[in-house]
């Protein structure tokens, strides 16, 4: 055997030990946190997950509270660690899975003293659902988009109010339902808005009362009497329009309508500009 067919074999076996080394050394990289936190008591673990929501470390918080979750199914310090991981799961953007810990919470816990707080967390997950990248780049009108989730927050937020209106929650959850009301509002008066574009005087009567009788006392309710007042007067009904006027000039004598300045659409080389964001005739104010 010459000296280099020698080396050959040796070269070899050491470059398959170096690789090993490395590779080893990259998967207990891999998996050092999990064996960090596998085996910790549940208190030492719960702490070191809080301590992570508290300074804002949301992957971190979940990872742990999943493993904490995984070694403690049961007791106190379990419970708390599912209310905080639905939390970092929403500040994370997580809405899905956020929504998915609440309701196994919720159906786990029914009478538990943190029912309230998940109810209120999942109508601001429900309230914040489905924004999507253009329309915060954009500023696109919320109230054009499908109203299934927010009306799901409505009902969460109905729910703290209702069932626990003593609750810490219960105010800001009832400010809460006062703008998602808005929202609907908007909403409907938009869709009239429409039909009043393309002249179908009727339809847009009949959202704007629609829009009424659904959400009285919004802060669109002189904007829904501004659209009944032009459409019958567009439909040549006098006294219907004379009466939408007369309730405008009482309620808001400044409004716009009044001045035959509205409704003031958005003109059409705005709208073919995908950068200059959604602008609504209700956008007077």
């Amino acid at each position: 055997m010459t000296p280099r067919s020698f080396l050959r074999p040796v070269l070899l076996l050491l470059l398959v030990a170096v690789l090993g080394t490395s590779g080893c050394a990259r998967l207990k990289g891999m998996f050092k946190d999990g064996d960090a936190n596998e085996g910790v008591p549940v208190a030492e673990l719960y702490q070191k997950g809080h301590e992570q929501v508290m300074d804002g470390d949301w992957s971190s918080a979940l990872t742990i509270y999943k493993r904490l979750v995984a070694q403690y199914p049961y007791g106190p310090y379990t419970e708390q660690a599912l209310v905080e991981t639905a939390y970092a799961q929403y500040k994370s953007g997580k809405n899905d899975d956020a929504i998915s810990t609440i309701d196994r919470f919720i159906r786990t816990y029914p009478t538990h003293r943190n029912t309230v707080y998940m109810y209120y967390l999942r109508g601001l997950v429900n309230s914040n659902r489905d924004t999507v990248f253009l329309q915060k780049v954009w500023t696109l009108d919320a109230s054009r988009r499908d109203l299934a989730t927010p009306q799901q927050a409505y009902n969460d937020f109905k729910i703290v109010t209702e069932r626990y209106p003593n609750s810490r929650y219960a105010a800001d959850a009832r400010q809460r339902m006062v703008a998602l009301r808005n929202l609907f509002a908007r909403h409907e008066l938009d869709v009239a808005l429409y039909y009043m574009r393309r002249g179908a005087w009727v339809a847009a009567a009949d959202r704007a009362k629609y829009m009424l009788e659904t959400y009285p006392q919004t802060q669109y309710q002189n904007d829904a009497v501004a659209t009944l007042g032009e459409a019958y007067t567009q439909l040549g009904n006098t006294a219907l329009a004379a009466d939408a006027r007369r309730v405008l000039q009482q309620n808001d004598p400044q409004h716009p309508w009044l001045s035959g300045d509205w409704p003031d659409y958005p003109s059409s080389l705005r709208r073919l500009n995908p950068f200059a964001g959604d602008k609504s005739a209700l956008d007077h104010e």
